[in-house]
């Protein structure tokens, strides 16, 4: 495929991505000196916020959009369909329609359709998740209308050959490899697989093998009839867009969507979080990766906007930063001056009505042991010990990497896509820093207690883990006398 059809794809976006900054240790500002800067320039970044207008089409699908006037644009589709609507026999068919979309339609062929975006200087990508799949293209803003009509034609006019589906499949079994050999991605869908098994949440996105060699052009027929709805669809755009050019867009290339449904319309499957663990134990592996979460809570919880603080509060480190003990979080300051990790990673991964928070971990296999005490340590802290000025530097944080994420259209248009489907709304930042600054250390010692004291975790890990203690070791650390 031409490179201006970007990459296929993200599979997982498990983790909330921060920027971190990586400094020599003879710069290091003071602590106080960065956050004061980071909030000087986060502040300037709300300041210029536009506004974000909403309008919903008789088919219920929602035209979304915010105007900066910049001279390029991201004009996306943010559907509500992943592979949690999916079942044992049909997973892994959300994504293979995903890659379908890019060879051809009844207008284009996948030639024309490549030449076309590398003629407009454009770039034309999709991903899927576990309940979204997005389609969106970036382009100069003179070329929106172009845009939204190819990203109209590749989701209602894709031609699903035969020939083309044969060929895909061993375009997806290859991207299984990579996905197979990146330990990060497995760690995570042996997760989701142990946190919420017996359910669609534990299928992986890409599906089993057997599927993809099964999976047929009635399956992804189905599923775009199932699934591809007005009510369920967002169009979202940000940069130089105007809203009543892409309501206009929207009501011509969208106003045949269909908006109703012949029968009942399809429920979001129920899960059910199970504390378990997957073990793979593989000493061919130089490293430990583990994961280890509690039940959390999905997008709308009020308990969202604290979990999201105490994720903050425990912080990510790796190796190579050369802050560590300079840090605020202190499971990096133990880590770094005991050695007891190559990196870690906290989470807080939101679903509609569910989610997992945790710690991914890369370890030595004869530190795994000290790192899963200490980091239960730390989440002790949290429910016990907290202060506020520790909590009041996290928030800081948490506003300050919220807000100078959003750089450039396309973090615009992909936050304007998900929260609509997520919240029917975006929420403002006024807002948000609102709810932010609401919390104290009694709200994150109050909520970290009601999701970690005495619950039951879910645990993945892969590599030289022998010395991982038992389940019910670990099930036991995160108990401790109440007063």
């Amino acid at each position: 495929m031409a490179a201006s059809i970007q990459g296929l794809k993200s599979v997982g976006r498990y983790l909330c991505k921060r920027h971190l900054l990586k400094t020599s240790s003879s710069k290091l500002l003071a602590d106080g000196s960065r956050r004061f800067l980071a909030t000087q320039a986060a502040q300037q970044v709300a300041l210029n916020v536009p506004e974000t207008k909403v309008t919903t089409l008789e088919n219920g699908l929602r035209v979304a959009s915010e105007d900066s006037g910049l001279n390029t644009c991201t004009v996306g589709l943010w559907i509500d369909a992943g592979s949690r609507y999916e079942d044992m026999i049909n997973n892994g068919t959300a994504h293979f329609l995903e890659h379908m979309a890019f060879k051809g339609t009844r207008k284009r062929s996948q030639i024309d359709l490549e030449l076309e975006i590398e003629n407009m200087g454009a770039h034309l990508n999709a991903y899927t998740s576990r309940e979204q799949t997005v389609y969106y293209a970036k382009a100069f803003s003179k070329d929106l209308p172009q845009a939204v009509e190819i990203l109209a034609d590749i989701i209602q006019n894709s031609k699903l050959h035969e020939s083309d589906i044969e060929r895909e499949r061993g375009v997806i079994l290859r991207e299984m490899q990579e996905v197979e050999s990146n330990m990060q991605e497995v760690v995570f869908d042996y997760l989701h697989a142990s946190a919420y098994k017996s359910s669609s949440l534990g299928l992986t996105i890409l599906g089993p093998r057997e599927n993809i060699r099964s999976i047929k052009r009635g399956d992804l027929y189905r599923y775009i009839t199932t699934h591809y709805k007005g009510p369920r669809t967002v169009l979202a755009a940000a940069g130089g867009v105007a809203h009543d050019e892409l309501i206009s867009l929207a009501k011509h290339y969208f106003g045949g969507l269909p908006g109703t449904y012949k029968g009942e319309p399809p429920a979001l499957p129920p899960c059910c979080f199970t504390g378990s663990e997957i073990r793979e134990h593989d000493d061919k592996l130089p490293l430990a990766h583990i994961a280890i979460a509690v039940e959390s809570v999905g997008w709308s919880h009020p308990d969202t906007i604290p979990l999201m603080v105490a994720n903050t509060l425990i912080g990510n480190w790796d190796r190579s930063f050369s802050a560590g003990v300079n840090m605020s979080s202190k499971l990096a300051q133990m880590a770094c001056q005991g050695n007891l990790c190559h990196s870690f990673q906290s989470f807080n991964t939101c679903y509609t009505d569910t989610g997992l928070w945790g710690l991914y971990m890369v370890c030595e296999p004869d530190t795994i042991k000290d790192m899963i005490h200490f980091t239960q340590m730390e989440w002790i802290s949290l429910c016990t010990s907290v202060t506020e000025s520790e909590v009041n530097r996290a928030k800081n944080l948490l506003k300050t990497s919220m807000l100078l994420h959003l750089d450039g259209s396309t973090p615009i248009c992909e936050d304007i896509g998900r929260q609509i489907l997520c919240y029917g709304r975006r929420i403002p930042l006024h807002e948000l820093e609102a709810r932010i600054n609401a919390i104290s250390a009694d709200t994150i010692r109050d909520v970290c207690t009601k999701y970690i004291h005495n619950k039951p975790p879910a645990i993945a890990a892969v590599g030289p883990i022998g010395e991982l203690p038992e389940y019910n070791q670990i099930r036991s650390g995160m108990f401790w006398m109440r007063s």
